[in-house]
């Protein structure tokens, strides 16, 4: 119960947060199977007071129910806040450029790698209550170990 309370663990896949997370991509870590050792993606802890005191700002990589699959989390950057406005630009897969106010109780998901990311970009605001923690620390690949900033990168 304290883990989903204070502290938890969570496995991020997929290329959407690169080269923040999983930059060595999807391939298991090791060629043979070992319990734990064999997992995909990046292993990452995370609080969550912060989603429970309101205390999420643009920056924070949180991880959230996914609006087109609730049975999945996904791993994605803040970049708006209720009230903010978000400048979408143009794309092939997102249309044409618009802007979008952050409504109430919502907020705005990106992943790092915005050319290969499914995000608020495709399925607009997410509520605030599908998030479910901050990442904080990234605790394996042992080699990439350490703290998950909190920032906006520059590309976005």
């Amino acid at each position: 119960m304290a883990s989903k309370q204070v502290i938890g663990l969570q496995q991020c896949t997929g290329p959407s947060m690169f080269p923040t997370l999983n930059s060595r991509g999807d391939s298991p870590l090791l060629p043979f199977s070992l319990p734990f050792f064999n997992i995909k993606g990046d292993l990452i802890l995370l609080e969550h007071f912060s989603v429970f005191a309101k205390t999420i700002k643009v920056g924070d990589v949180v991880t959230a129910y996914s609006v087109q699959n609730p049975r999945h989390i996904v791993c994605k950057r803040v970049l708006g806040l209720e009230g903010d406005t978000i400048k979408v630009p143009w794309s092939s897969t997102n249309g044409p450029a618009r802007t979008v106010k952050v409504p109430a109780g919502h907020v705005w998901l990106q992943g790092d790698n915005t050319l290969n990311s499914t995000d608020s970009r495709h399925y607009g605001p997410v509520p605030y209550a599908l998030v479910n923690g901050k990442a904080f620390l990234k605790v394996w690949p042992l080699r990439e170990a350490g703290w998950v900033s909190s920032h906006v990168p520059a590309l976005l």
